[in-house]
């Protein structure tokens, strides 16, 4: 089913998604991969404040390629997320309540997105030209000295995603495997 949500993501928009679903979303959503990932969990270990507020807000891992003039990012495709796993249920317990990426994610992650009635959800590999047609602005918010990695704020307009792992632990990779071991 395809759905449209206005970020950010809350807890109330994620009750009606399943995994399969096709999402288009509209907003504010942050960047970060994993140098970010890391340095915020060092924030967080030494007792201070992360630099974004994660409350009902929704991290793409990806770092993007610079922009062509006249663009506000440039090809902006996502990474993968089980690089992000170690750090991912401290977040989602934190109240961070989307995450964008490729691939499987651990068994870990998906219990904190089920005690967190958060979401997981993919963006298409190898698109990420496509995908930054659907970035309205990008601004760097944090850790400016990373790079590409560095934190951005994204604002975005229908920019596609699919539910990969839905508030109820249902695992759309799990799902597909399982129906073509049936055929």
């Amino acid at each position: 089913m395809d759905r449209h949500i206005t970020l950010p993501l809350t807890e109330e928009n994620t009750k009606d998604l399943k995994a399969g679903d096709y999402v288009y979303l509209s907003g504010i959503i942050y960047t970060a991969r994993d140098a970010a990932h890391k340095r915020m969990d060092e924030t967080l270990n030494e007792g201070k404040s992360l630099p974004i507020d994660l409350k009902d807000n929704t991290i793409y891992y990806m770092g993007p390629s610079p922009a062509r003039e006249g663009r506000p990012i440039g090809s902006a495709g996502p990474t993968t997320a089980s690089r992000m796993d170690k750090y991912a249920p401290r977040l989602l317990d934190l109240g961070l309540r989307g995450m964008i990426g490729k691939g499987r994610r651990s068994e870990a992650v998906k219990e904190a997105i089920i005690r967190n009635h958060s979401v997981y959800f993919a963006a298409v590999g190898g698109a990420g030209a496509l995908l930054s047609k659907a970035i309205i602005s990008s601004e760097v918010v944090a850790y400016d000295d990373l790079g590409t990695e560095a934190i951005r704020r994204l604002e975005v307009k229908d920019f596609p995603v699919i539910v990969v792992i839905d508030r109820e632990g249902n695992n759309l990779y799990d799902m597909a495997l399982k129906e073509f071991a049936r055929e």
